[in-house]
């Protein structure tokens, strides 16, 4: 049955005890709560992985501006306990905000570059927050692999880049995006959205297919691309783009013609609710595959 841990100390504990079983490996979900099948699917690549799976639970106040919806954010830990013991989660790490930070901290990890475009760009200091808070929760649970989805996918560069440059003693492994039957990537805030918004939401899935099928009959050149997903975008009448580009990946540059892996990434406001998507674009020769 999973444990519920509250507290660093409490942790710490019983990590000792953990480690005192001979080649013990733990995998860690980090996540905001509120689970669903996505969430779940890390965990079970984790179960797969590792000796012992340990999520955390923990809305962080850092990674949201003051006009965002940090105190709407969706929260149920009794509902998420059981979806986790559901898949076999051994442990979850749900501090409180005064846990984590006791004082104000004088202290953040600020990545630099891939932070300033997507989400970066109209989230200001959001990266400082993640990379903060994702900095604090390696050194308390001490994984020896981590687990983020594809969804997030600047997220998980940021973290990449966050792991290699600090020497965290962590192996990063991204798992597919997790979607609805009709293509939405799923994600807690879709709780927000009305029925009218659920089913223009799929707007974002359909401009990646877009980009996709344009891409293997041959189409390579990024203006034309991103014409046409915002074209497919702009059918939803709901719809406030955020960003919708292409950019080198995971390095974030710039680039005009495709010759190179790449991520195509949006972010729309569907009736009010900021929803993300992407699909990464791998490129050899004349070849592309995609992770959508």
């Amino acid at each position: 049955m999973t444990q519920v841990i509250y507290t660093i100390e409490e942790w710490r504990t019983k990590y000792e005890e953990i480690k005192q079983l001979k080649g013990s490996r733990i995998g860690f979900v980090p996540t905001m709560g509120y689970l669903h099948d996505g969430h779940l699917s890390l965990a079970c690549e984790a179960k797969q992985n590792a000796d012992v799976v340990v999520m955390s639970i923990f809305i962080n106040p850092l990674q949201f501006g003051p006009e965002e919806d940090y105190e709407q954010y969706p929260r149920d830990l009794e509902r998420d306990v059981e979806q986790a013991d559901r898949v076999g989660v051994d442990y979850i790490f749900a501090p409180s905000v005064e846990e984590m930070y006791p004082t104000k901290p004088k202290t953040t990890v600020k990545i630099q570059e891939i932070t300033e475009r997507l989400c970066g760009a109209s989230r200001p200091g959001h990266f400082d927050g993640v990379g903060t808070v994702v900095s604090k929760l390696f050194h308390i649970i001490q994984p020896d692999t981590a687990y983020f989805g594809q969804k997030d996918a600047q997220q998980v560069a940021v973290i990449q880049q966050m792991v290699q440059d600090l020497n965290f003693p962590v192996h990063i492994v991204t798992c597919p995006t997790f979607r609805e039957d009709d293509g939405l990537a799923m994600s807690s805030r879709n709780v927000y959205l009305k029925e009218k918004d659920r089913q223009e939401a799929v707007v974002l899935f359909e401009a990646l297919q877009r980009v996709k099928t344009l891409m293997l009959e041959g189409e390579r050149d990024v203006k034309t691309l991103l014409d046409e997903a915002q074209d497919v975008v702009s059918q939803a009448p709901s719809a406030d783009i955020d960003y919708i580009h292409i950019y080198r990946y995971p390095s974030l540059e710039d680039i005009s013609y495709i010759d190179t892996d790449v991520i195509v990434a949006l972010a729309v406001r569907i009736g009010g609710t900021r929803l993300i998507d992407n699909m990464i674009v791998e490129v050899v020769g004349k070849e592309v595959s995609f992770r959508v």
